[in-house]
C-alpha cells in the first residue's frame, strides 16, 4: 500500500470509529439522561421503565435518521464526490451529538439526535466506497476488514469516555454528567477538516462521472441492478435488526444484573457487559478476512448467521450465573457484531462506480428502517413487564430467530469473490 492509500484508510477508519462513538453515547448515559429530562427520581421504578422505553424509542429514531442520511448522502457522494460527502457527514454528526448536551427536554434531545443520525448514516456509505475504490483488488478485502475494526473500537471508546466522564470525573453530579459526555462527541470536527485538506476523489469515480450522466436512486431498481439491491438489502436487514435488538440493551442488561446481584458495582458490570460484546465484535470483524477468502461470500454469510443464532440462544436462554452471562456477551458479539465488517467489502462489490455509494448506502441503511422495530419492540415489551433483567432476557432470546431465518436464505446471496470493481 502507498502512503496515500494508508491515509485514505486511516481517514475512513477514524470517520467510522467516531461515527459509532457518537451514535451510541446515549445508550451509556440513558439512566441519567432520561430521568433528568422527564423530571423523574433517578433509580425509581418509574424512571427505570421510562429509561428502557426511551432507549428503544431514541434508538429507533436514530435508526430511521441513519437510514435517511445513508440514502441521501450515498446519492450525494455519487453525484458530488467522496471527499466532499465525507467532510459534510462527519461534521454533521459531530455537531449534532454535541448539541444533545444542551437539551432541556426530551423533544430537544430527539431533534438533536435526529440531526446527528443523518451524518452518522451517510458516513458509512461514503467511507466504504472511498476505501473500495482507492485500493487495488488484492487489497480490497484487507482494507475493508481493517476499516470495520473501527466500529467496536469506537464503541469501546464510547464506553470508556462515558465511564470516565460520568462515573469518575463528574460522578458526584449525575444530573449534568451526561451533558459533558455528549460534548465529547464534538471531537471528530478536526477529522472533517483533515479530510478536506488531504483526501481527493478516487480516479475510478472521476472517470465514471465524466463518462455517464448523474446517477439517480431509481437506477437501483432497474433490471441490471435490481438483484444486487435486493440481496444487499437482505443481508443488511438481517444483520442490523439482530445487532440493534441486542446492542441497544447491553449496557442496560449489565446495569440491571448489577442492581439485582451486586448493587455496589453497577458501573463496573455495565462496562464489563459492553466491553465483552465489543471485544467479541472486534474478533468477529477480523474473522471476516479468512472466512471470505476460504469460504467465499455466500458460505461466509451462512456461517455468521448460524453462529449468531446459537450464541444468542445460549447467552440469553440458559440458566447461568449473572456474571458469567455478561462474559458470554463476548461470543454474541463475535457473530452479531463481527458480521458488519463483511458489508464494507461486499456491498461495494455489488454495484458499478457511478452507483456504488448510492447502492451500498441504500442496502446498508434501508435495513435500519426495519431494524428500528427491534429496540422499540424490546423496549415496549420489557417496560410493560416487570422491568427486570429476567423480563429483558426473556424478550431478547427471541432475537435468535432473525439470524436463523437469514441463514436459510443465504443460497440467494450473490457470490462476488474475485470480482473486479466496475
Amino acid at each position: 500500500m502507498t502512503r496515500y492509500q494508508w491515509l485514505v484508510l486511516a481517514a475512513a477508519w477514524l470517520g467510522w470509529g467516531f461515527d459509532v462513538f457518537d451514535a451510541l453515547l446515549f445508550n451509556f448515559v440513558a439512566p441519567n439522561t432520561v430521568p433528568v429530562l422527564l423530571g423523574l427520581e433517578p433509580g425509581s421504578a418509574v424512571a427505570r421503565d421510562a429509561t428502557v422505553l426511551w432507549t428503544g424509542i431514541l434508538s429507533s429514531i436514530l435508526l430511521i435518521g441513519w437510514a435517511v442520511g445513508g440514502v441521501v448522502f450515498g446519492w450525494y457522494a455519487d453525484r458530488y464526490g467522496r471527499r466532499r460527502a465525507l467532510f459534510v457527514t462527519v461534521a454533521l454528526y459531530a455537531v449534532g451529538t454535541a448539541l444533545c448536551a444542551a437539551s432541556m427536554n426530551m423533544g430537544q434531545l430527539v431533534v438533536f439526535r435526529a440531526i446527528a443520525s443523518l451524518g452518522i448514516g451517510g458516513e458509512w456509505a461514503v467511507g466504504a466506497a472511498l476505501v473500495a475504490e482507492s485500493l487495488p483488488e488484492y487489497l480490497r478485502l484487507f482494507g475493508a476488514t481493517v476499516l470495520y475494526t473501527a466500529s467496536p473500537i469506537g464503541l469501546l471508546l464510547a464506553c470508556w469516555v462515558s465511564y470516565q466522564v460520568a462515573g469518575v470525573w463528574f460522578a458526584d453530579d449525575p444530573a449534568n454528567s451526561w451533558r459533558y459526555v455528549f460534548l465529547c462527541g464534538l471531537a471528530p470536527v478536526a477529522l472533517a477538516f483533515a479530510v478536506r485538506a488531504f483526501i481527493h476523489d478516487p480516479e475510478i469515480w472521476t472517470r465514471a462521472r465524466e463518462r455517464y450522466a448523474p446517477p439517480s436512486p431509481r437506477e437501483l431498481f432497474t433490471p441490471q441492478v435490481r438483484r444486487a439491491t435486493l440481496v444487499g438489502s437482505l443481508v443488511s436487514v438481517a444483520g442490523l435488526l439482530t445487532w440493534w435488538a441486542c446492542n441497544a440493551f447491553v449496557p442496560l442488561l449489565g446495569t440491571w444484573l448489577a442492581v439485582e446481584n451486586a448493587p455496589g458495582e453497577i458501573e463496573r458490570w455495565k462496562t464489563m457487559a459492553s466491553n465483552a460484546f465489543n471485544l467479541g465484535g472486534l474478533v468477529g470483524a477480523l474473522a471476516a478476512l479468512p472466512l471470505a477468502h476460504w469460504l467465499g461470500r455466500r458460505a461466509m454469510f451462512a456461517a455468521y448467521f448460524l453462529y449468531s443464532a446459537l450464541a444468542i440462544a445460549a447467552t440469553f436462554g440458559l440458566e447461568i450465573a449473572p456474571e458469567l452471562r455478561i462474559r458470554l456477551l463476548f461470543f454474541v458479539g463475535v457473530g452479531v457484531y463481527g458480521i458488519f465488517s463483511t458489508y464494507v467489502f461486499y456491498l461495494p462489490e455489488l454495484f458499478p462506480a457511478r452507483l456504488r455509494a448510492s447502492g451500498a448506502g441504500f442496502c446498508y441503511n434501508i435495513g435500519r428502517v426495519v431494524a428500528a422495530a427491534g429496540p422499540l419492540a424490546i423496549g415496549i415489551a420489557t417496560s410493560t413487564a416487570d422491568g427486570s433483567s429476567a423480563a429483558l432476557l426473556g424478550t431478547m432470546i427471541w432475537v435468535a430467530i432473525i439470524p436463523l431465518a437469514a441463514a436459510l436464505l443465504t443460497p440467494f446471496v450473490i457470490e462476488t469473490r474475485g470480482m473486479k470493481l466496475q
